[in-house]
C-alpha cells in the first residue's frame, strides 16, 4: 500500500559524476516493512522530505519483512527502488524458518538513517527506583518479577532476554500486543519494569508516572543524558540498540550508491532535522555503506545467539 507520495521542487544534492548521469530523474520508491506511524516510518519521512527530490514511501508490513524485500528484489537494480532495513531485519534471519531473502547477499548497503536506544522504566513510587533495585529484588526472589515488552521476537523482547543473561537474573518476560498495552500493565502494577521506545514512554516520563532507570545503548542516550546505561546501572555487559538504514538490491551501480550516500550525509547533518529526530528519540546519523553492512552482520550474529539461548521457536 502506498502510504504517501511527497514531491519537492528543490533538486537532490548530488556529486558531479552522478549529476552527469542524471540520477535521479524520476520518483524513487523507498519500501518499508512496517506500517505507517512507527519509528521507521517517521525516520524515513523526516529524511525524504529533505532530500529535495520526489520520493514515494510505500509501507508493506508483513512477517519478517518478506513482502517488502520481495518488492525491492523484483524491481530493477537501478537505484529507483530501495529498501529500509532495521535491527528487526537482522533478527528475522534467525527468527524465521523461511525468510526467502538474505539481507547480506541479496542487498547492498547505502547508509544508516537513525539509531535509537530503548528505555527501561518502572512505575513511579514503586520500590524499584533504580535498575539496581530491580536486579537486587530479582536475585532475592527469582522468577517473581515481571518485565513487559511488545511481542516475542521484537528487539525490546530480545533485549529483556539479553538482560536476563548479562545481569544474571531470573525474571518473567511478559509480551504484549502493543506499546500502550505494556504501559497500562506497568501503571496497573501487573509488571514491575518495561522496556520500550523513548517515544512510547516520553509523555509518561514527563508526567512522572514512570521512572526511567536505564537506557539500552553503549553510552547514555542523548534524550535522557542523566539516566545511566544498563551497564552503568549494574546490568552487566549489555547493549541493545536499534537502527534504520537504506539498502538497495544487489547489482545497483556503485555510482548510484555513492550519490545516495552523499545526499543522505548532507541531509542527516542538518541541525534542524537532528533536533526534530531527537525530540522523537531518534539519533539521526548517516554512515558509510561498510559501517552499516558490518552492523547488520554483527546484529545477525548477536541476536541469533540470544534467540537460541532463550529457546524462542522459529516462526
Amino acid at each position: 500500500m502506498i502510504a504517501a507520495a511527497m514531491t519537492f521542487a528543490a533538486p537532490l544534492v548530488m556529486p558531479h559524476f552522478a549529476a552527469a548521469q542524471g540520477y535521479p530523474n524520476r520518483p524513487v520508491r523507498l519500501i518499508l516493512p512496517f506500517g505507517a506511524g512507527g519509528v521507521a516510518d517517521v525516520t524515513a519521512r523526516l529524511v525524504t522530505e529533505r532530500l529535495g527530490q520526489r520520493f514515494v514511501i510505500e509501507n508493506m508490513p508483513g512477517a519478517g519483512g518478506i513482502n517488502a524485500a520481495r518488492a525491492v528484489l523484483s524491481s530493477p537494480a537501478d537505484g529507483y527502488t530501495l529498501a529500509l532495513f532495521s535491527n528487526g531485519t537482522a533478527i528475522s534471519v534467525s527468527l524465521f524458518k523461511n525468510l526467502t531473502f538474505n539481507p547480506v547477499t541479496d542487498f547492498v548497503p547505502v547508509s544508516s538513517m537513525g539509531y535509537f536506544d530503548f528505555i527501561l522504566v518502572t512505575q513511579s513510587g514503586s520500590p524499584y527506583a533504580t535498575l539496581g533495585d530491580v536486579i537486587k529484588a530479582a536475585k532475592e526472589k527469582p522468577g517473581t518479577l515481571n518485565v513487559g515488552t511488545i511481542n516475542v521476537g521484537s528487539t525490546q523482547n530480545l533485549a529483556a532476554q539479553l538482560l536476563k543473561s548479562t545481569a544474571g537474573v531470573d525474571v518473567t518476560i511478559v509480551p504484549f500486543r502493543s506499546s500502550p498495552d505494556v504501559l497500562i500493565a506497568l501503571l496497573r502494577g501487573d509488571i514491575q519494569m518495561a522496556i520500550e521506545n523513548y517515544s512510547a514512554v516520553q509523555s509518561h516520563i514527563a508526567d512522572k508516572a514512570v521512572t526511567p532507570v536505564a537506557s539500552s545503548g553503549p553510552v547514555r542516550t542523548l534524550f535522557l543524558p542523566d539516566v545511566p546505561t544498563v551497564k552503568e546501572a549494574g546490568g552487566g555487559d549489555f547493549e541493545a540498540r536499534s537502527w534504520n538504514a537504506i539498502f538497495a538490491p544487489k547489482g545497483t551501480p556503485p555510482e548510484v550508491i555513492a550519490t545516495l550516500n552523499a545526499a543522505l550525509r548532507e541531509v542527516l547533518d542538518m541541525p534542524d532535522l537532528k533536533k526534530r529526530a531527537l525530540d522523537l528519540g531518534i539519533e539521526a546519523r548517516a554512515s558509510s555503506p561498510e559501517e552499516i553492512r558490518d552492523r547488520l552482520k554483527d546484529d545477525i550474529e548477536k541476536w541469533a545467539a540470544v534467540i537460541e539461548r532463550a529457546g524462542i521457536a522459529k516462526q
